[in-house]
């Protein structure tokens, strides 16, 4: 893991080139997929799979029986441990329920915002690398919360043709009986506009590889999204106070996630960083994706010296890091110069993982600098707002007149017009 000074990470933020970079053979492969998809419905997914996953499926949705095999496949410790991470995701998405709102300003008028949970959600449950029963957890609980009124999942299939139990469990815990074997751009392509057997859904969420993130750019505005996630990142900010070989633990925690994961660590002290460094290079051995690990490490993976916490806290913004661990003496006196950052952990006894699979807080997060202006995946993603507005005719016509004014303002008459033919009418 290379250790830069403060100096050459704002150099090479500033010298980073403004050209996007070329995606578009990338665009070109996911446009294809997707309308494929969109002609021939089941026939391109079923193509897809078979070329993709290497099995031929002819039926894409989930058995009862399928459900029930995996039940008997899970470790019997992982019910329970489930059931606890539910309970807390539960308790904390419950708080970010909104309610419909309505307001008397004046006499006569009455003005609000009416709350709607979407129809149909569709959920991507990533596969490749790793399960992830949790992502189930983090995305269904908040729609379920917010009222959704149908909640599908759709997740690749394992080379036996089966979905991984444990991903099936947990979604069996909360009720979910429609889950597609359908993975990648197809899978985003079917939820946006629908199959022979894939029903259309209004809002895709969830994360996934390169070409599921660029389908969901591609689709959205025919159907909504949650975001567009990249690779997992972790910043920590370490001063003398934090254990190297804590900070290296969480560090690599992230780096295991595929070789595109962001693994950084801003410390005051080169001493530290040193140490860290050291305790990288040392529990590496020992973990079981460590190839992944150091390919992770060495593309993305350093060490930033600040001379500051302040300093430190400003390359923390510039980051805009997914997940934000605060190591730090006090970390609570330095939240409120946090601007930019998807989740924040506090302390030498809130790892990452923590959040990823059990505190409550949702492990969705904004990737790769969003999270300058996006948020959590929350109750609030699955409901839409709908505003709320009554005159009665005293109201309208004391408003009239400035209303006209401004129509005619903006050349459009017929508007004026519409509120005129309203006051000019005789009272009854």
């Amino acid at each position: 893991m290379r250790i830069v000074t403060a100096e050459q990470f704002w150099k090479a933020t500033k010298d980073r080139s403004t050209v996007i970079e070329n995606e578009a053979a990338l665009d070109q492969a996911v446009l294809e997929i997707i309308n494929q998809v969109r002609a021939n419905g089941d026939q391109a997914l079923q193509s897809y799979t078979e070329n993709f996953d290497g099995i031929r499926l002819e039926n894409f949705i989930v058995t009862a029986e399928e459900f029930g095999e995996a039940r008997a496949l899970v470790d019997a410790s992982f019910l329970p441990a489930l059931q606890q991470a539910r309970h807390n995701i539960t308790d904390f998405h419950l708080a970010q329920k909104e309610n419909s709102w309505f307001i008397n300003k004046q006499p006569g008028i009455l003005l609000g915002q009416k709350l709607t949970p979407l129809d149909h959600a569709g959920i991507y449950i990533p596969g490749g690398k790793a399960a992830y029963p949790s992502t189930v957890l983090m995305n269904v609980i908040p729609a379920q919360i917010a009222g959704v009124g149908n909640i599908v999942i759709t997740t690749p299939p394992q080379t036996d043709g089966k979905v991984n139990p444990y991903v099936l469990v947990a979604a069996d815990m909360l009720g979910i009986k429609t889950i597609y074997k359908v993975g990648g751009a197809q899978a985003i392509a079917a939820l946006a506009y629908g199959t022979e057997t894939v029903h259309k859904v209004d809002k895709i969420v969830g994360p996934g590889n390169a070409f599921v993130a660029r389908a969901k750019k591609w689709v959205f505005g025919d159907v909504a999204i949650d975001m567009i996630a990249g690779p997992s990142e972790i910043c920590v900010v370490a001063d003398e106070t934090a254990p190297p070989s804590f900070i290296a633990a969480d560090l690599l925690s992230q780096a295991e996630h595929d070789e595109s994961a962001s693994a950084i660590c801003v410390t005051t002290s080169k001493e530290i960083a040193e140490k860290i460094k050291a305790e990288v290079e040392s529990q590496t051995e020992s973990l079981e994706r460590k190839a992944i690990i150091q390919q992770s490490v060495e593309q993305n993976g350093k060490i930033i010296v600040a001379d500051s916490l302040k300093a430190a806290l400003d390359i923390v913004n510039e980051i805009a890091p997914e997940h934000l661990q605060l190591m730090i003496s006090n970390p609570t006196e330095s939240l409120d110069e946090i601007k930019h950052a998807g989740a924040i952990f506090l302390g030498n006894y809130s790892p990452e993982p923590l959040g990823d699979y059990f505190a409550g807080p949702n492990h969705t997060l904004p990737t790769n600098g969003t999270a300058r202006f996006a948020s959590p995946l929350g109750v609030y993603d699955f409901v839409k707002k709908s505003s709320i507005i009554r005159y009665s005719k005293e109201a309208l016509q004391r408003a009239s007149d400035s209303i006209i004014t401004i129509a005619n303002v903006e050349g459009l008459t017929a508007h004026a017009n519409s509120i005129a033919i309203r006051k000019d009418e005789p009272n009854a």
